[in-house]
């Protein structure tokens, strides 16, 4: 017994995972490149920043620009869905700042700040056009890229992003959390227990009796770096986000929905609907949580094509 505990943990199956998505993305003609920002102006000339890319980009193709959320690195968030789209456009995933191979020494937090440097990177790349998704996290950011940069991006698509959010909904009391300092430590759970509670508001049918070894294992191998600027990140977000302060954007834009999503309720996805207007359409899907890319990977593939490719 004690000779198969000492082998679990030799073995790291998170790391095997990681491992097996970084060779189908190879697979589906993607390289991992690491750019490096140093310009010395408003990017930091410490930023660089980790992606896959095209190994030979078409440039009669569309571009695709897929952004994670919190969690694992991008690859997780985007492994059953990469192949889908690489016959059609070149498709770009980048990890942001703080998450993968990703960082910066700029102090800098936001989301604004975020969509700055992957705008520099796309420009670095020769790429000036893109459509973007973006999930959870990564829809504050694909929402400010947006906004800052309206003729690079045609089309937006904001997974479970709760964008519309106030300062106030924590006081009012619309998050299943009393206050940040309890979002921030399930966001970036540094125990099991952290971590089940996370699966738990991700889910509508979470898996149950996952061991603590597995557990111990995936925090070890994708939590343990950046913390505080990932807990910093978090904060950004929310300190004094007023509705108004908003900026409007004016691109083509699909909103998706876990109907029972307990980290940015329905209601901050009909918020943005409302903010956007005439060029919003919303999908809520059903019986599906925060993790809607992954509890309803094929009915949110079937949204993501309709909307990206049909059109096309």
């Amino acid at each position: 017994m004690v000779d198969y505990l000492r082998l679990l943990r030799c073995f790291s199956f998170t790391a095997s995972r990681d491992w097996l998505f970084r060779q189908s993305f190879a697979n589906a003609g993607l390289r991992s490149v690491t750019t490096d920002l140093s310009h010395g102006d408003s990017i930091a000339s410490t930023t660089s920043m980790h992606w896959w890319i095209p190994k030979s980009p078409n440039r009669s193709k569309p571009n695709l620009l897929l952004v994670h959320g919190f969690g694992a690195n991008a690859m997780w968030q985007y492994g059953e869905h990469l192949r889908s789209f690489t016959g059609r456009y070149n498709v770009y995933v980048p990890d942001l700042l703080f998450f993968g191979l990703s960082s910066t020494s700029e102090p800098n937090r936001t989301e604004s700040f975020q969509a700055q440097c992957l705008s520099r990177l796309m420009e670095a790349h020769g790429v000036h056009t893109m459509n973007v998704v973006g999930i959870s996290y990564g829809g504050f950011v694909g929402y400010s890229l947006a906004a800052q940069f309206p003729e690079k991006v045609e089309k937006l698509v904001l997974c479970c992003a709760g964008v519309c959010l106030e300062e106030k909904d924590m006081e009012d009391g619309l998050f299943k959390v009393p206050n940040l300092e309890e979002a921030t430590g399930i966001l970036i759970p540094q125990t099991p227990e952290k971590l089940k509670e996370l699966i738990r508001f991700s889910f509508v049918k979470p898996i149950k009796g996952v061991p603590s070894f597995f557990l111990w294992d995936f925090i070890d191998v994708m939590c343990t770096e950046f913390v505080e600027e990932k807990r910093d990140l978090i904060k950004s977000i929310l300190k004094k986000r007023r509705l108004s302060d908003l900026p409007r954007i004016k691109q083509k834009t699909l909103i998706i929905w876990g109907e029972e999503d307990q980290i940015f309720p329905l209601e901050l996805g009909y918020r943005l609907k409302r903010y956007i207007g005439d060029n919003a359409e919303m999908v809520v899907i059903k019986k599906a949580g925060h993790a809607v890319n992954l509890e309803k990977s094929k009915e949110f593939l079937k949204h993501l094509k309709s909307f990206l490719i049909d059109s096309l």
